[in-house]
């Protein structure tokens, strides 16, 4: 069963992308590397994109006055990143889940760097 099939159930919320990392020696279909050093003086890493959310939320002038009320009209700027891209991402703002048994990173979209997309 593929990476998709898999988490068809998983929705990311807003401006976040769930990641499935890549280990260090890896590289991309592209030839992208990080050395073990970038990885570690910088705080980086690289994954591939699982799940992408909606993107960033622009508010309406109604969203001003009753902010609580669920809105069925609600607009969003999508994301640059799409399921499938490589990303290096700072992993300081990313956080570690388990999903039956394999290890994603949510990371917020400010947080990535670069994409690599084939």
């Amino acid at each position: 069963m593929d990476l998709k099939a898999r988490l068809k159930h998983i929705h990311i919320v807003g401006d976040r992308v769930l990641v499935k990392p890549l280990d260090a020696e890896d590289r991309s279909p592209g030839g992208l590397f990080l050395p073990p050093t970038v990885q570690e003086k910088e705080k980086t890493a690289m994954g591939i994109v699982a799940r992408v959310g909606p993107g960033i939320l622009i508010p309406t002038h109604d969203d001003e006055d009753e902010f609580w009320k669920p809105s069925t009209d609600r607009k969003y700027i999508p994301l640059e990143v799409e399921v499938g891209d490589i990303v290096v991402y700072l992993q300081k703002y990313s956080i570690e889940i388990s999903i039956n048994g394999e290890t994603f990173f949510i990371v917020p979209y400010h947080a990535i760097l670069l994409y690599v997309r084939e």
